[in-house]
């Protein structure tokens, strides 16, 4: 009679947290990464388009403000919606879609010739876009092997820089050229539509997720093949245990539990860290090449400038990928965001050219390591049947202040000049860097497969 036992959910998450790094993890790691990357390089089109349509269009700086704000109300919607349906259907389907649709959304941007269709389609992609974020972070993490799974989560985050550098790359060789350059750039931002299509069909799903839905089979043919990969035998199977009851079922109860006495403190303070994050980061990266243009600097120039800068956010996220194994999450999170706070202060106090990148540069490289150090502590801090909702919600949350920044940024450039914005800047980073210290730290543990 054939061996019909299955492994426990148990014995499945214990298999892939001692897995060696083996080729598949890195196809799924790059496969994840470039659809972060695309990612990045839309958001950071947006920027440098700004600086364009505002010449082009003659926008007010309201105008500007929000066609980089719609977007982020986009993203704080996908960003919620998105962790709730992953922990419903899957990470893999809703990663694909989510690419799908800010893709398309992205493309026909192209198209648009005025203020509303833009505003409209902006909308659209970041509803995309904020839901992708998330999920592939927990992706991710359900994958990596538990000694190395923050230094994976981190280099994943690292992707961000090759896509924001890439904007520059267009900003600074596509947009000048000629008054339909930004729909050029636009153009280009579609392709993660067809990209979305080899997510869908060439990577797995999370086992750990299969697994907590029961689905235990499917969940260790993907194990295996991990496994044989490394070259390293199945532990051998047990009889099929009953499915463990998730901590929480419905989506009600999900976001109910993110609010129960053992996930309070962490939820608190985690919404409170990407607040601080995302004003302070998207209030500064959104604004800066059109800050540079008010300081009298060609577009250009200008562009030259911020792609310099953006140059020093790679060695931010090698410097944390390191940190952050040798540290620990929290630690690396607060003592990056510090030096993020003290960056801005002097960013917005600086008047010479040097002086200008030296200290834009120091802002790149301490935010984007700080960005990689949240996306890896994010999914750590749940229970799998909660993962997606939690970091989801997170995000979703940490949007919010992405909305306002944007909107915020004219008003404090009138009230105080840059030495004034750049300082709230340095605020923000300092009470995130605050809140850091009431995360939970699991490196080097194992998730939590409730």
């Amino acid at each position: 009679m054939a061996n019909t036992a299955l492994p426990s959910r148990a014995s499945l998450a214990e298999r892939l947290d001692v897995l060696p790094f083996t080729r598949r993890h890195f196809r799924l790691l790059t496969g994840s990464g470039l659809g972060w990357a695309l990612d990045a390089m839309d958001v950071g089109l947006i920027s440098f388009i700004l600086a364009a349509l505002t010449q082009q269009w003659d926008l007010s700086k309201s105008e500007a403000g929000w066609i980089a704000s719609i977007g982020f109300v986009g993203m704080a919607i996908g960003a919620t919606l998105g962790g709730l349906l992953a922990d419903r259907f899957g990470r893999r389907q809703v990663f694909a879609l989510t690419l799908l649709i800010y893709g398309v959304a992205t493309g026909a941007s192209a198209l648009v010739g005025g203020l509303a269709a833009l505003l409209v389609l902006r909308f659209l992609v970041g509803l995309g876009l904020g839901a992708e974020l998330p999920v592939a972070s927990t992706y991710v993490s359900e994958f990596a092997p538990a000694r190395i799974r923050g230094r994976l989560i981190v280099v994943l985050e690292a992707f961000w820089a090759l896509g924001w550098t890439a904007a520059a790359v267009i900003g600074f060789l596509v947009i000048p050229t000629s008054d339909d350059g930004w729909r050029w750039a636009f153009a280009l931002g579609a392709i993660p539509a067809v990209y979305a299509l080899f997510v869908r069909w060439r990577m797995p799903e999370s086992p750990r997720w299969l697994a907590s839905r029961g689905r235990i089979a499917e969940a260790d043919r993907i194990v295996s093949a991990f496994e044989a990969d490394a070259g390293v035998r199945s532990a051998p199977a047990i009889r099929k245990e009953p499915p463990s009851r998730a901590i929480a079922i419905t989506t009600r109860a999900r976001l109910a539990t993110l609010w129960s006495p053992e996930f309070r403190l962490r939820t608190l303070c985690l919404w409170l860290v990407w607040l601080g994050v995302n004003f302070a980061y998207y209030g500064a990266f959104i604004w800066i090449p059109s800050i540079l243009v008010d300081a009298g600097f060609d577009l250009v120039k200008s562009f030259g400038f911020t792609l310099i800068i953006t140059l020093a956010q790679l060695p931010g996220y090698a410097v944390a990928a390191w940190l952050i194994e040798v540290w620990g999450r929290r630690l690396t999170l607060s003592v990056f965001l510090v030096g993020s706070a003290v960056s801005a202060v002097i960013f917005g106090t600086a008047s010479s050219e040097g002086a200008i990148i030296g200290a834009g540069m120091a802002l790149s490289f301490f935010n984007l390591g700080a960005w990689g150090a949240l996306y890896a502590v994010t999914p750590e801090i749940y229970p799998t049947s909660l993962r997606g909702t939690g970091a989801g919600w997170a995000a979703g949350i940490g949007r919010i202040a992405s909305i306002v920044a944007p909107l915020s940024v004219p008003v404090l450039l009138v009230a105080g000049g840059a030495p004034l914005l750049f300082a709230v800047f340095g605020v923000c980073f300092l009470g995130a860097a605050a809140a850091a210290w009431g995360l939970v730290d699991r490196g080097g543990q194992a998730l939590d497969d409730r």
